[in-house]
């Protein structure tokens, strides 16, 4: 991890291979197209986009503990005009000042559940140094807009936690049916039924460092952001880093389940050929509430001391074949709790296809 970060910093504060961003000089010598590139197809041809994540520890490091399960259903549109956006959208926009709608903006809908368990899923006692059993089923409205140099990116998330997210049944369902894990004995335990808000703001820049080959494109860029509610409440802060192929320098990161590192899962299409991309990064987050350790909001409930920051790093490759696009991510995320007994490892597959 330290020559990780080492290494971010020297391509962050290394300006000798960067690419220029003056207009003028741009204008002045126009970039040869070669005639045998590929041809890039107009996002109106296809303009939507629908993405699957899904993200388990059995991906990752094998177990089944602590974020356990996330599942993430995503439309996403690209062409939105401003007039398209619902009243919703509008209100949520004046209500935020660092968000503003215009003609490089689009909006999104998600749904989604996650469960957390303790590390021992077979005892039906609930381990008083463990993290309590929670499961989230929501819904949710985004949008991602481009002014200058930086992507603004809104989401507000309404759902429940408890019984009423169909945890026990989902996973019970998942082990019995579909694989060889023990059935989870602990869900009588669970976080008692609470409506869940979440409302997430978040600024990056990804360019803020490119350098280009005639074959690869390489970006660095930082990201900061703010998430209130009374299922997460925290600030964060990181940094990415993307390696693509020419015809997927302009793809963005594949969209996760947050919290996690930014991305909208955009990727462009070509007439022939296929692309890829190796991406990764680091963040931190500053957390003053996380119900799925704090406990209930409203009632008593089990919960454990949390760590005040949380870091995530993690590393990933996608490609795109056709209008379809596939991509897994491995994350390593440190001890969320005091009595945590290790770092989690999990992974994330995503599947995303326009239309």
């Amino acid at each position: 991890m330290n020559w990780f970060v080492a290494l971010i910093f020297l391509f962050l504060f290394s300006p000798a291979q960067a690419q220029e961003s003056d207009q003028t000089s741009v204008k002045e010598v126009p970039k040869e197209i070669s005639k045998d590139a590929p041809q890039k197809i107009p996002d109106d041809e296809y303009p939507d986009f629908f993405t699957v994540v899904f993200e388990n520890d059995s991906i990752g490091s094998g177990t089944d503990q602590n974020y356990t399960n996330g599942v993430r259903f995503t439309y996403f549109n690209i062409k939105t005009t401003k007039d398209e956006f619902p009243e919703i959208a509008h209100t949520l926009a004046e209500q935020v000042p660092t968000f503003s709608i215009n003609d490089k903006s689009s909006v999104y809908y998600s749904f989604g559940q996650n469960l957390y368990t303790p590390d021992d899923i077979t005892s039906s006692v609930q381990g008083p140094n463990d993290r309590p059993w929670a499961a989230f089923i929501y819904g949710a409205i985004g949008m991602a807009t481009k002014t200058d140099d930086h992507i603004d990116e809104l989401e507000a998330t309404i759902g429940i936690v408890g019984p009423a997210a169909i945890g026990r049944q989902v996973q019970t369902f998942v082990h019995r049916s579909l694989t060889s894990s023990p059935i989870p004995r602990g869900w009588s335990n669970q976080l008692e039924n609470e409506p869940g808000l979440i409302l997430s703001w978040q600024r990056r820049w990804p360019t803020f460092r490119e350098f280009e080959t005639e074959k690869f494109n390489f970006i660095i860029g930082p990201h900061i952001g703010i998430s209130l509610g009374n299922v997460y409440t925290y600030g964060n802060a990181g940094i990415s880093f993307r390696l693509s192929s020419e015809n997927s320098k302009s793809s963005d990161t594949p969209l996760r389940v947050r919290p996690a590192l930014p991305g909208t899962g955009y990727y462009e299409l070509f007439r022939e050929g296929w692309g890829w991309s190796i991406f990764g990064g680091i963040e931190g987050r500053a957390v003053a509430r996380n119900i799925f350790l704090d406990g209930s909001t409203f009632v008593s409930s089990h919960s454990v001391t949390k760590f005040p920051v949380v870091g995530d790093a993690n590393i990933g490759i996608a490609f795109k074949v056709w209008r379809i696009r596939m991509s897994y991510t491995l994350v390593l995320r440190s001890k969320e709790f005091k009595t945590q007994a290790r770092s989690d490892l999990f992974g994330a597959a995503s599947l995303s296809y326009r239309f």
